[in-house]
């Protein structure tokens, strides 16, 4: 059974709707797939419609952006309760923030004299999305500024650029509250992702842990080997669900679907523990099994 339980649509900063996000999962042989878009749960209807049609599971989730101390931490929350009060003001709180943040990095960009504005990002992400630099990047790219994403990244968009701006975010701890709060399961994405920025130390995840943490994503394109042995490490020590999964962002990213995976005994605890949601799409194909009658 082929498990990714970390993908983005445009609903926050994929490049494909909900629906062709889950076609391509169901092309590539995926059986389960987790739609975990920044700060939103906008895109669960559509996927979850497209996988009862394509006959794959969909776990609905979301990914939310936290910081501690400046440095980011991102938390994946699946089967959550996207209304349970706290959880979705908090993330209110975090989007309203999302936008000033995008208007005034936009603002700086164009009064430097790169083709962009708010209005432009706006229309670039689509109506709805959760904004985030990867929509200013990919303004840029189609005003001809530079030719990806990274690109634009590199150039004008890391943090020690002068265009950049910070924006409110949850403590990480806070998060994994909510998340658990919400009935969902909360497991940390990309732990130990230094190429990204700086990263927390165990000290901070231990903190998480003692929230409520479920996991790691432990197998991910990010964690070169001695991060790997960190977080397999870390999952023995606290007892941690370990997980693998792409971060597709579609066009966005060079990373491809199921290019990491996630055990079927993992995510048989990940459905066990989530009270908030229900898994979408079409019925498990295995019950308690290391193995899938589809393989």
């Amino acid at each position: 059974m082929l498990i990714d339980l970390h993908t983005h649509s445009r609903h926050s900063d994929g490049t494909q709707a909900p629906a062709e996000l889950v076609r391509e999962a169901a092309r590539g042989g995926l059986h389960v797939l987790a739609l975990t878009d920044h700060d939103v749960s906008t895109g669960w209807l559509e996927a979850g419609n497209q996988a009862q049609e394509v006959g794959i599971t969909l776990i609905p989730g979301i990914e939310i952006s936290c910081s501690r101390r400046g440095t980011s931490v991102h938390l994946l929350g699946y089967l959550l309760d996207p209304d349970h009060p706290q959880l979705s003001g908090e993330l209110a709180t975090a989007r309203e923030h999302r936008v000033h943040r995008i208007k005034v990095m936009a603002d700086r960009l164009e009064s430097a004299g790169y083709p962009v504005t708010f209005r432009t990002v706006v229309d670039q992400a689509g109506e709805g999305a959760t904004l985030g630099r990867p929509h200013l990047a990919d303004t840029l790219v189609a005003a001809g500024r530079f030719p990806d994403r990274t690109a634009a990244f590199g150039a004008v968009l890391h943090r020690s650029s002068p265009f950049y701006v910070s924006h409110y975010a949850p403590d990480p701890v806070r998060a994994v509250e909510l998340v658990r709060a919400a009935g969902g399961v909360a497991v940390m994405a990309h732990p130990f992702a230094g190429a990204r920025g700086a990263i927390v130390g165990d000290e901070v995840i231990e903190e998480m842990v003692a929230a409520g943490l479920d996991g790691l994503e432990v197998d991910h394109r990010d964690h070169p080997p001695p991060a790997i042995v960190r977080a397999e490490a870390l999952c023995r020590r606290f007892g941690l669900l370990r997980t693998g999964s792409s971060d597709y962002h579609g066009t966005g990213k060079p990373n491809r679907l199921g290019e990491h995976l996630t055990t079927p005994e993992v995510l048989d605890e990940i459905i066990a523990r989530g009270t908030g949601a229900l898994p979408m799409g079409a019925p498990l194909k295995h019950r308690g099994s290391a193995r899938s009658d589809a393989q």
